[in-house]
């Protein structure tokens, strides 16, 4: 079970322990798990440093769990996996991964391959030379206009209203020091975005342009609905614009319908009452009306996310975690 606080190891761990931890969430991915196996593998033997890649399974309902742990057969001394009892999210995952990672420096992957493992290198030099958090955006995204317009649109409204900075939210090929999961990990929040959480404590922060492909296999865990609600998330999670714009929005609504009231007032007492107009005022009532439930949907989605956070419960619970000891 969570409990927001990440792991040091002790003296006698750090003599083996890894120096880069790569941590992967997986979904469903079963389809794209051997070949990402295969290339990592690789990555990381060619980059002779001391390496760990845990996978967390994310409640999968195809065979996903079942491949990973094969991984560990595979290659005990560096895949180590954790079980999650059920789904619980992509940041969840990404969360269990860093309390779970005991590397000094600690890179998050997709599983889909979309983000080539092959780059990992790139993000770890600058962090070698010295950046606390890598971010990275994708070279000719392979995703289509329904993906990558509404993303930039996106993009352009999240610096506006928080002020973090970063040119591609969506890329999860991201690298960190450790002092920077801690500060993650601790926060204890249960609306994580693990991106811009890092972006807003980070140093000296980077970022780096790296490769991106068509998805291997299978499809986007990402429906319409998730990106929305992730990106609400974001919005109102570093920042309270959205409350304060419809407090801006609701005066001027107010000014407007209070001149409008005047103007009626006058009408009826210069020219007399109309018996026309019946459909304007009940155009101008349901714009009322729709201004009204917006702004309760904010007030609510702001006392929804204090009402998570005092309920103070797990984030997420490990099954088990299957390593080679």
């Amino acid at each position: 079970m969570s409990d927001a606080t990440i792991t040091e190891p002790d003296a006698k761990t750090l003599q083996s322990a890894p120096e880069i931890s790569i941590v992967i969430p997986v979904y469903n991915e079963a389809q794209n798990l051997p070949l990402l196996f295969e290339r990592l593998c690789a990555v990381v033997d060619r980059m002779g440093r001391p390496c760990e890649v845990v996978f967390t399974d994310d409640g999968s309902k195809d065979n996903s769990l079942e491949i990973l742990k094969g991984f560990v057969t595979k290659r005990p001394d560096i895949i180590r996996v954790v079980e999650f009892d059920r789904n619980y999210g992509q940041h969840m995952a990404v969360m269990a991964g860093f309390e779970t990672a005991r590397g000094e420096i600690i890179v998050t992957l997709d599983a889909d391959l979309q983000n080539p493992p092959e780059e990992i290198p790139k993000l770890v030099a600058e962090i070698d030379a010295g950046h606390d958090v890598v971010g990275s955006y994708r070279r000719n995204r392979q995703d289509s206009v329904f993906r990558t317009l509404p993303s930039r649109i996106v993009n352009l409204v999240r610096e506006r209203i928080t002020g973090i900075k970063m040119r591609d939210q969506g890329c999860m090929l991201r690298a960190y020091r450790r002092s920077i999961v801690r500060i993650i990990v601790e926060s204890g929040e249960t609306s994580t975005f693990i991106p811009a959480m890092a972006q807003f404590y980070a140093e000296r922060p980077s970022e780096v342009e790296v490769e991106h492909a068509a998805r291997h296999a299978g499809v986007s865990n990402y429906n319409l609905y998730k990106l929305i609600r992730l990106n609400f998330d974001l919005m109102t999670g570093f920042s309270l614009v959205p409350l304060q714009l419809f407090t801006m929005v609701g005066m001027v609504v107010s000014g407007a319908s209070l001149l409008l009231v005047v103007y009626m007032l006058l009408r009826r007492l210069f020219i007399g009452p109309e018996a026309e107009g019946i459909f304007t005022l009940f155009t101008i009532l349901f714009f009322l009306l729709g201004v009204v439930i917006t702004g309760l949907g904010i007030v609510g989605e702001y006392v929804g996310r204090i009402y998570q956070q005092i309920r103070a419960r797990a984030r997420f619970r490990i099954r088990a975690i299957h390593e080679k000891r």
